[in-house]
């Protein structure tokens, strides 16, 4: 590094190419340039600038970065940060997906605004977030631990990236996470076939592709023609598309893990095949396109209401009117663990970033305490 000696300040060239200023202040404090520069005649300006204001007796310090901040916490509001959060956010360098963004806007707005929204960053501390939570979601332990979750992760940003806050006020352990409430029974075969046998002939192969594949409902409706290959057994996931407040929006899944290439169980083949006949010969035809000429936006997808008008029919059919289409997902994810399927091959087959909900489809696919224990009673009889 070079260093240029002056009557005021001094310049220095960095090791990157560009120039840093720097000066005596007449408080006897050292103070640098906010930025460094490109050019070395602009750091020249900029210590010329700083000496006519030292001579006209209109010098001040410069706020140091921590002031800088502390006076950005004074006047930002909660709804203003948390607008800003929720436009930059990315995960792992992707921006949240659409239908991620639209549940935090709901819950920002039914839950989080009307306690937090204008109250200043600075102002929220551990007593506020502890009432709020006393009275929060009673009745829904899931939207409760979600929405708690939320406000933690937007105020730890601001703590820990943004340093706008001391320390994050969200302190209550195990406030973001809520026992699942609802004990999923996955369906059996006779039942996926009463289903099957009640839809819609265009339909079927939503049930196929939600079961055998575990594909998602928003995963279905964005198949293109291109995406199944019928000959090498393969379904290739690539994007979704889910309905917002500001209609359809259609993108890559919603994580990495997302896109995804899933072999397709051999016995459903031939139904897929039979499938084919119900849509246009073109790579870029949807599997299920929409029933109705009813525009949505400059793209058209299957609207949940048709769907799931025959499929809650269907599956009261089959007498299991809780089966959620998303349950056949489960189903079909706790068939591949009884094959012997690994944590990393469940995870790649259901689009999954951790192993978390892979180990669950492991433990019920191993829960066999019946069998096990009528075993362990023919060794001691042999």
């Amino acid at each position: 590094m070079a260093a240029g000696k002056r009557d005021f300040g001094n310049i220095r060239k960095l090791s990157s190419g560009r120039y840093q200023a720097r000066y005596t202040g007449p408080d006897g404090g050292e103070y640098k340039a906010p930025s460094t520069f490109r050019l070395k005649g602009d750091a020249e300006a900029w210590l010329v600038d700083r000496r006519r204001e030292i001579d006209r007796e209109l010098w001040s310090p410069p706020a140091s970065s921590a002031q800088i901040r502390q006076t950005k916490a004074n006047q930002t509001t909660f709804r203003e940060y948390a607008e800003s959060w929720l436009k930059f956010r990315t995960v792992k360098g992707r921006p949240l997906a659409a239908k991620t963004v639209f549940d935090y806007e709901d819950i920002l707005r039914l839950h989080i605004y009307p306690t937090f929204g204008e109250q200043k960053l600075r102002d929220i501390d551990m007593d506020t977030v502890d009432r709020w939570y006393a009275d929060l979601c009673p009745d829904a332990p899931t939207m409760r631990a979600r929405t708690y979750s939320l406000l933690k992760t937007i105020l730890k940003t601001a703590h820990e990236r943004d340093r706008l806050i001391a320390e994050n006020p969200c302190l209550i352990a195990g406030a973001g996470a809520a026992q699942r409430t609802k004990k999923i029974r996955v369906a059996t075969i006779p039942e996926i076939e009463i289903i099957m046998g009640e839809m819609p002939a265009e339909l079927m192969a939503m049930i196929l592709f939600g079961t055998w594949c575990t594909l998602r409902y928003s995963e279905c409706i964005e198949l293109r023609r291109k995406d199944v290959d019928i000959d090498d057994a393969v379904v290739y996931v690539r994007r979704h598309a889910v309905r917002g407040r500001g209609g359809w929006n259609c993108g890559l899944t919603k994580t990495d893990a997302g896109i995804r290439d899933v072999e397709i169980p051999p016995h459903i083949l031939p139904a897929l095949r039979v499938h084919l006949d119900f849509i246009e010969d073109d790579p870029e035809t949807r599997w299920f396109p929409p029933a109705t000429d009813d525009p949505c936006g400059t793209e058209r997808w299957l609207q949940p209401s048709t769907f799931y008008r025959h499929y809650y029919r269907a599956r009261n059919k089959a007498e299991r009117p809780d089966l959620a289409f998303h349950d056949l997902r489960h189903t079909g994810a706790t068939m591949a663990a009884h094959t012997g399927a690994t944590i990393a091959e469940l995870m790649a087959r259901l689009g999954h970033s951790t192993p978390q909900a892979a180990m669950h489809y492991q433990h019920v696919a191993q829960g066999r305490g019946r069998q096990i224990a009528d075993a362990m009673s023919k060794l001691a009889g042999a």
